[in-house]
């Protein structure tokens, strides 16, 4: 029904050409793993959620982080009991079946290069802030997409293109890039909490929870805690980005485990502390019209030269959150052509570098086109969605296999996993549909597309089906 599945064994053979080189070791995933949750996710879209749910956004980041934390612990157990690139699309095919397999390989196309793109808005957004701060001024034409009356959001287009060429260079050269920006973004958020935390102000708390806890339409837009749950959910994921870096880890029984949970860990206590600090120190209503709410609660604070400090160093270092999610898209897309079912052309990777340099430039026009063109808050709905898809499927897998292999080796082993699995899919599951029905259509849209790309290419090209007809 699901189609043929991979055996645990095939996972981690490929033919010459087709492997990519172990040149990551731990500190490199922990800083792919960090430098890809802490990004927009906090920078900007602290003020998307508490447009949403008022001051309660410091509840949306609990609930949205304990949501993760449970698909952490299975993507930890899967990626390094299956350490082969891929994540939740490879772990899918070994345990669910092609078809499932690729549904989510396609969600994860969308959650990786709407990520993506939703990252290169937002750093656009800190770009024109400090621009504009500094008294440089360029034409509104260029900085905004058709849908806030501009033409294209260029500066959102070239960092993109900037990333992509990143990634071209190689792999390790790219994560080690990754590192320093990760120290610049955890420094600037420490600065922020310093200056804001001690401003904080009880009454910009109340009401508490203004729209109520669950997701309901007001005025036309879904407000509440779990609405804002659903798109500061942005803000958590990235460590799946980790499990895709699997088939490249020197030594992924250690390495993955210390890379998944330990950016989780990192990245949950880091976004407490900042979203305690920025609805304490500012009105909510403030929060939620700006496109750099971090940067303005400084200069509200009489604190101008670190409110221009910290939007320089988003400016600096967000592009890491876009090269961690554009080499997380171009693994996934690189491992389905692997398989069979996209063109297998496209999985060679360069002699070089060891890289997939023919898909990671595919896969960067791409985001620079839609960072061009789209809105934010739409991106972020709609990557949301993908990802969600892939850790309900993560779920799933992860107790299907402890039922179906038991005694396959697993070099890290999730502590009650059937209740960690079942908390990961009915979370993901209502995280999902408290996201805006438009955003739901459009994911089932998506998916309808990649269904009919399947039938029409993928099941008659499949690697696993050709395998397996007698010869």
């Amino acid at each position: 029904m699901f189609g043929p599945r991979k055996s645990l064994d095939s996972v981690t053979k490929h033919a010459e050409g087709h492997a990519l080189a172990k040149t990551l070791s731990w500190p490199h995933l922990i800083a792919l793993g960090v430098g890809a949750i802490v990004g927009t996710g906090i920078y900007t879209l602290t003020g998307v959620g508490a447009e949403r749910a008022g001051p309660a956004v410091i509840l949306a980041f609990a609930i949205a982080g304990a949501v993760c934390a449970c698909a952490a612990l299975a993507y930890a157990e899967l990626a390094t009991m299956i350490p082969a690139a891929g994540s939740a699309y490879t772990f899918s095919y070994a345990a669910l079946g092609e078809k499932v397999a690729w549904v989510v390989g396609w969600s994860l196309v969308l959650e990786y290069s709407l990520a993506c793109s939703t990252v290169a808005v937002g750093w656009s957004g800190y770009l024109v802030g400090w621009l504009t701060a500094a008294g440089i001024h360029f034409p509104p034409e260029l900085l905004a997409g058709p849908h806030a009356g501009g033409i294209i959001n260029l500066p959102a287009v070239f960092v993109a293109l900037g990333v992509m060429g990143m990634l071209v260079a190689g792999t390790r050269e790219s994560a080690t890039l990754n590192i320093i920006l990760v120290i610049i973004k955890l420094v600037a958020l420490g600065v922020f909490v310093a200056f804001a935390l001690p401003a904080f102000d009880g009454s910009n708390l109340e009401p508490f929870m203004p729209y109520g806890f669950g997701s309901t339409e007001v005025g036309g837009e879904k407000r509440g805690v779990m609405a804002a749950a659903a798109i500061v959910f942005f803000a958590f994921y990235g460590f799946d980005a980790v499990a895709t870096s699997a088939e490249e880890a020197k030594r992924p029984g250690r390495d993955l485990t210390i890379g998944i949970i330990g950016s989780m860990l990192v990245c949950t206590i880091i976004y407490m502390l900042v979203a305690i600090a920025a609805v304490g120190a500012l009105p909510y209503q403030q929060l939620g019209n700006s496109a750099e709410p971090l940067a303005l609660v400084l200069r509200s604070l009489g604190q101008p030269v670190a409110g221009h400090l910290i939007a320089l160093a988003a400016v600096i270092a967000l592009p890491s959150v876009i090269l961690v999610m554009m080499y997380g898209q171009s693994r996934i897309f690189f491992v389905m052509a692997r398989d069979g079912l996209l063109p297998r052309s496209l999985a060679k990777v360069s002699p070089r570098t060891g890289a997939p340099t023919r898909i990671t430039l595919i896969t960067g026009i791409v985001i620079a086109a839609v960072a061009g063109f789209f809105r934010l808050d739409e991106i972020a709905e709609l990557a949301n969605a993908g990802t969600l898809l892939a850790f309900i499927a993560v779920g799933a897998c992860l107790m299907v296999l402890r039922r179906r292999a038991p005694d396959a080796p697993r070099l890290f082993r999730c502590p009650a996993p059937y209740v960690v699995g079942t908390l990961a899919i009915l979370g993901c599951i209502y995280l999902l549909f408290s996201l805006p029905s438009a955003t739901i259509l459009r994911f089932l849209a998506w998916n309808a597309i990649g269904l009919a790309v399947y039938f029409a290419y993928g099941w008659r090209h499949s690697e696993v089906k050709r395998q397996a007809l007698p010869a």
